[in-house]
């Protein structure tokens, strides 16, 4: 045999002995660490939803996140009740450690906005006081949830 053919030979069988080596760490970094997940998707602010034409000039309008990662997100109040939590279908989609996946809900009733915790772990808190049961929410008082702060506003 050439001496070309014997190098090309040691060149296949160290690159098969190189393949099979990095393919045992893989499976072995498995076993230990689990399988490779994706990264979830990086969210999206709540979309913004046309407010109602038949709003009152003294009530609220939207809703603002004040505090938290998601600092600066508004969303236009209608009608519809506003789920928060890490859920993702929750019309705010919080990533925090301390909210639930059902945190709270905000929904209006006889013309004013009422806060409403699910059976958070960590508790919702209107200003200051845990919420423990429905509550009307006024204007510009902050609602925090876990490290995040929103408030009424119009």
């Amino acid at each position: 045999m050439s001496e070309l053919t014997l190098l090309l030979i040691r060149l296949a069988f160290l690159a098969a002995l190189w393949f099979f080596v990095i393919a045992a760490v893989g499976v072995i970094r498995t076993d230990l660490f689990g399988p490779r997940t994706a990264p979830a998707p990086a969210r999206k602010p709540a979309k913004a939803v046309k407010p109602p034409s038949r709003a009152k000039k003294g009530d609220p309008r939207q809703l603002i996140v004040t505090g938290g990662p998601l600092q600066g997100t508004i969303i236009n109040l209608t009608e519809t009740p506003i789920t928060i939590g890490r859920a993702n279908d929750a019309t705010l989609v919080l990533s925090d450690d301390y909210a639930s996946s059902r945190h709270a809900r905000l929904f209006p009733q006889d013309g004013q906005w009422i806060v409403e915790d699910l059976g958070s772990t960590n508790g919702t808190y209107l200003e200051r006081s845990k919420v423990t049961r429905p509550t009307p929410v006024p204007l510009g008082v902050p609602i925090r949830i876990g490290k995040t702060v929103i408030e009424l506003r119009k």
